[in-house]
């Protein structure tokens, strides 16, 4: 039957927690994003909507967004949570699905940490679960983050140097209007509201960790926001094709390395290595795990095919958004910007609990 193809790919701005999203839901988000990609690719038969979160209040997001969105009440929906990868795993289920019955769907991922309900166990507040059982390591993610950058020598100047060639890149993008079409406005915010804080500024913040490294600069910021694609058979195209994907364990005392196994795990079934890849978006959570991930791959920190307009550092990370907001990314920076048909583009996420997902895609014309 062929690799599925993405035909259209769109995004919320990204917001901070608290700030320019906050009055919106996961349904109002999710929403936005699915109708807007219905309508670019001119409302094919639709067999699901798929969707990941981390966060929200339950009910099965995917089938509130599909409902939501005005695609009716014949199109199911339905969740996924890989916690930071969920967006992305999101979008490799439904090109799954599409292999099997040739009928597109809608994937991506949404999450609003400003709306999220408040958990507790036995009346008590707790801020969020556990990513491993007891007797495994859970640690925080910033502990983590900290622990890594530790693990493998990896300097504060380094650190901040590369969450500085994040927001620069990121605030280049911006002004020269390069995420212009792949956003749909929510509300006021017609924009992504993080990027630009300058290198002064990182270099004065204090470690987040006693005796560490690790800083908020060069920690990505909690955000709001949802992304989505158009999942089609393949002769829908053009667009992005899957040709394979990847979703590995690793070690949960160290996660932030769980994209580095799935990326050699994809380029393994490709037959790929880094230096074919035209296009790479990683979801920066941290500066160290990031460097990290690309050191393991054979990538330089500066590499500027890495997250070229800018990452999550620069953007925000809205959780179970990411991995699909990296996936809308390779879709502009690669169809709309008009690459060549067989350009090749790799999406990739680290997860909370040692996990790691990868996607390769290849422009189809």
């Amino acid at each position: 039957m062929g690799d599925p193809v993405i035909v259209a790919a769109r995004r919320t701005p990204l917001a901070l927690r608290g700030r320019g999203l906050r009055h919106h839901d996961v349904t109002a988000l999710s929403a936005a994003v699915v109708s807007a990609v219905a309508s670019d690719a001119r409302h094919p038969p639709i067999a699901d909507v798929v969707m990941g979160n981390c966060t929200g209040p339950g009910g099965n997001i995917g089938r509130l967004a599909a409902l939501a969105a005005g695609l009716g009440p014949h199109v199911p929906g339905g969740t996924v949570d890989r916690q930071c990868g969920s967006g992305l795993a999101a979008i490799v289920d439904a090109a799954n699905a599409v292999r099997v019955d040739g009928i597109a769907r809608i994937a991506g991922g949404v999450e609003s940490a400003s709306t999220a309900p408040l958990r507790t166990l036995a009346g008590v507040p707790y801020t969020r679960a556990p990513f491993a059982p007891a007797g495994f390591a859970d640690p925080d993610m910033v502990r983590s983050a900290d622990d890594l950058a530790r693990h493998d020598g990896l300097t504060r100047e380094r650190q901040d140097a590369f969450a500085g060639r994040s927001h620069a890149r990121a605030a280049g993008a911006d002004a020269e209007g390069r995420f212009r079409a792949e956003i749909v406005p929510v509300g006021a915010l017609t924009r992504d509201e993080g990027a630009g804080v300058p290198p002064r500024v990182l270099r004065r913040l204090v470690p987040l960790v006693d005796g560490g490294t690790v800083t908020a600069g060069s920690s990505t910021r909690i955000g709001d926001g949802a992304a989505a694609v158009m999942v089609a058979p393949a002769s829908a195209g053009p667009g992005l094709a899957l040709r394979a994907a990847a979703i590995t364990g690793s070690d949960p005392a160290l996660p932030g390395l769980g994209a580095a196994p799935a990326i050699a795990a994809v380029l393994a079934r490709t037959g790929l290595g880094a230096r074919d890849l035209a296009a790479i978006e990683l979801v920066e959570a941290f500066a160290a795990q990031s460097i990290a991930v690309l050191s393991r791959v054979g990538l330089r920190d500066d590499d500027p095919r890495v997250c070229a307009d800018g990452g999550a550092l620069a953007l925000g990370h809205p959780w179970g958004a990411s991995g699909a907001v990296a996936v809308v990314r390779l879709f502009a920076r690669l169809v709309r910007a008009g690459a060549a048909g067989g350009t090749i583009g790799l999406a990739a996420a680290s997860v909370g609990g040692g996990l790691g997902v990868a996607a390769v895609f290849e422009v189809v014309r």
